[in-house]
Parts: structure tokens; C-alpha cells; sequence
């Protein structure tokens, strides 16, 4: 079974949960924060499609914004199929309107927690995602992107693509992370391998480089403070 598939059979499932585990009822009841970035979106769609449910519709939707590194256009959003011009506004619109009011510039982050709870949401992603956060000199954050999708259970990453947007934005420093789809935060060889080629290019480039997460919805790893507890 193909992974589309597989989170096709499991989302078709969750108009049978009680009433009050669905989306919006949980969030009623516990906020927005305890929800997924999934579940929050399939309340802002509303309803699916015939053959294609709300929540796979968000599944998709969120695929979509993970590979963006922008808020993408209505037509790029109407590219999904279900995902019609009037939806698509609304999304848009709701993407935007949180950019300028609660964008996550001037967080700062002064620690690997603050790290994982600024990225924590992309947990349950069920492949991974490489992200760089872009730092300024007071490690106030410029920019969270997703540089790399990547399959079930590793991604492939090149450090050109990690650099290219934190040059851009005349970053100071970076901090990178990956989710481990497996639930496991144990760092692998490859892990260690990129995380010594990122550190050597931040090197050349002056940027600072300052972590490398492994994170998962239960907890996460810190490159950073594992040497700091070996020292």
C-alpha cells in the first residue's frame, strides 16, 4: 500500500470518531494549539469533495504548503483537486492574515526547547521534513522553511540548499532540524554526517550554526546540547 493510500484509509475513519474527538469540537473544547496542522485545516475547508474526503483534501493541502516556502497563490492552491477558487481565497486569505499579525519574526530562541516548540507541528508529518531557521544577530527568527521533503524514512540534503534562503536574508545564523518519522530521536550516521557538512559550510560561509534537531511528537535531540553533556 502506497503511502496516499494508507492515509486515505486512516483519515476515512474519522467522520466514525465520537463527536467529540473530531476537529472542531476538540478545538471548542481544548483550543486550536492541541489540534494538528492537519485537523486545523480540514476545519477551514469545511467539507471534502465526492471521492475525496475533508481530511484527505487537508492532507493534500498540507503537502502543498510544506513545499512552499511562500503562502502559495489561489492558482497554485486551485491546482488541488476539490480545492475550488472560493476555498482557496479563504485559505489564502487566512495564511496571509497570519503573516502579518503573528508571523514568527522576533521570536527568539535561546534554547534547543525553544527551537521545538517553534517547530514542533511538523511532528506528525509522516515523511520527513528538513527545516533551516534564519536567525539575525540577536537570534530573533527571520524565517522557518522547509528546505527538503523527503521519503518515509530518510531525506536528502545538500548544504547549498540549506544556505541559499539564509543568505538571502542576510542571516547570522541558523538553526536546523528534521522530524523522525519512526518516533525515534537516536541520530543516524547520515545524520551525523550533515550535521558535521552544515557546521563546516556555516564555517566558510561566517554564518553561526547553531543546532541541529531531531524531533518527533514525543521529545527531540539537540547536536548542541549532546555536546555540551559530553563536555
Amino acid at each position: 500500500m502506497d503511502l496516499l493510500s494508507a492515509n486515505s484509509v486512516r483519515v476515512a475513519c474519522v467522520r466514525d470518531l465520537p463527536k467529540e474527538k473530531r476537529p472542531r469540537e476538540r478545538l471548542l473544547c481544548e483550543g486550536p494549539e492541541k489540534l494538528s496542522d492537519r485537523e486545523l485545516l480540514s476545519i477551514l475547508l469545511n467539507t471534502g469533495i465526492k471521492g475525496k474526503s475533508v481530511h484527505i483534501l487537508a492532507e493534500e493541502l498540507l503537502n502543498k504548503l510544506d513545499g512552499n516556502n511562500g503562502i502559495p497563490s489561489c492558482k497554485e492552491l486551485t491546482e488541488i483537486a476539490g480545492l475550488g477558487e472560493s476555498k482557496a481565497a479563504t485559505i489564502a486569505a487566512v495564511l496571509e492574515l497570519g503573516r502579518r499579525r503573528w508571523g514568527v519574526r522576533e521570536i527568539s530562541l535561546r534554547s534547543p526547547e525553544d527551537v521545538y516548540n517553534l517547530i514542533k507541528h511538523y511532528a506528525d508529518r509522516r515523511q520527513e521534513r528538513f527545516l533551516c531557521i534564519s536567525l539575525n544577530g540577536a537570534h530573533e527568527v527571520l524565517a522557518v522553511r522547509v528546505v527538503t521533503v523527503g521519503l518515509v524514512n530518510k531525506t536528502i540534503i545538500h548544504p547549498r540548499e540549506v544556505f541559499s534562503d539564509p543568505l538571502q536574508d542576510r542571516a547570522s545564523a541558523i538553526c536546523v532540524a528534521h522530524n523522525h518519522p519512526s518516533g525515534k530521536l537516536k541520530p543516524s550516521g547520515e545524520d551525523n554526517e550533515i550535521t558535521r557538512q552544515l557546521r563546516d559550510s556555516a564555517d566558510i560561509l561566517g554564518i553561526n550554526f547553531l543546532d541541529h534537531i531531531i524531533f518527533s511528537a514525543e521529545g527531540y535531540y539537540s547536536y548542541s546540547q549532546a555536546a555540551l553533556q559530553k563536555n
